[in-house]
Parts: structure tokens; sequence; C-alpha cells
């Protein structure tokens, strides 16, 4: 039984290695994040308090990352999800789909995925595969203060 758990542990450990090394191979962008933190760690004295936060005035359309306290939110789960592409089709064809029906999407063989975070466009990504499982590399992230703008 020792043995058994000494094999998961190996095979645990090698998963991890095999998605650090991949992790690593797409560059250092949780350094940017790490670095935003960081900056407004460093800004303790003009943070406010949970009661300031909804009083905040309107914005005059600028975007910023000062101001708030963003650990408050940086516990709250998301949905992240993967969109290969999409198609408009009519109820009637809708209803004739059954195993091994083909439906033609509006993307090209290759072409970036959509990252959504919530139903909001994040990012761009390319499927890869590590020890039999899928996971998504990104190519291209959007901005924090673009990701901003589109939220309101």
């Amino acid at each position: 039984m020792a043995n058994d758990n000494e094999m998961n542990s190996a095979d645990d450990q090698a998963l991890a290695d095999e998605w650090a090394a991949a992790l690593g191979e797409a560059g250092d962008g949780q350094a940017d994040i790490d670095a935003l933190l960081a900056a407004d760690a460093g800004n303790k004295a003009n943070r406010m308090t949970m009661e300031e936060f909804g009083g905040l005035p309107k914005s005059n359309g600028s975007v910023s990352l000062d101001g708030p306290n963003l650990d408050v939110i940086l516990d709250i789960p998301v949905s992240i999800s993967m969109e290969v592409g999409s198609t408009d089709i009519n109820i009637r064809n809708l209803l004739q789909l059954n195993q091994g029906s083909v439906i033609e999407l509006d993307r090209l063989a290759g072409e970036p995925l959509d990252v959504l975070v919530n139903g909001t466009l994040i990012a761009h990504g390319e499927v890869v595969v590590v020890n039999e499982k899928f996971g998504i590399r990104l190519t291209d992230v959007i901005s924090p203060s673009e990701r901003i703008k589109k939220l309101r």
C-alpha cells in the first residue's frame, strides 16, 4: 500500500514538473501581476477603508489601478473558459444534430482561441497538451486597464 502512495506521489510530482516547464516556456506573466500588487502594497497610506470603497465618486472615463484596495476582490472566484469558435444555425438544423455531426465554426484552423473570464475577453492563446491533458498557452493578453474598461 505504501508503494502505491509513493507511485502516486511520484506521478503527481512529474505532472507538476511538466506543467511548470510548459508555463516557464510562456514567460513570466505573473511578474507583471506581482509588480502591480507590490506597488499597491506600497501605497497602504493611500488605501481606503471598506466603507469608503462604495462611496467612490463616478469615474470621468480614465482607468487606474490606484485607489481602492484590490485585496478585497482577489479571492473572488471567476469562471474562465476558452472559445474555439462560434456559428449561428437555425433550430431545424440544431434538432437534426446527432453523434458524428460536424458544425463549421467561424475560425480558421490554427487561429488563436479566445480566453474569457465571466464572458469577458481577456486573452488569446493556443492549445497545448501536457501529460495527455489539454491546457492553453496565452499568446496575447489584454492589458489590465483595457480589461477594467470592458467591465464598465
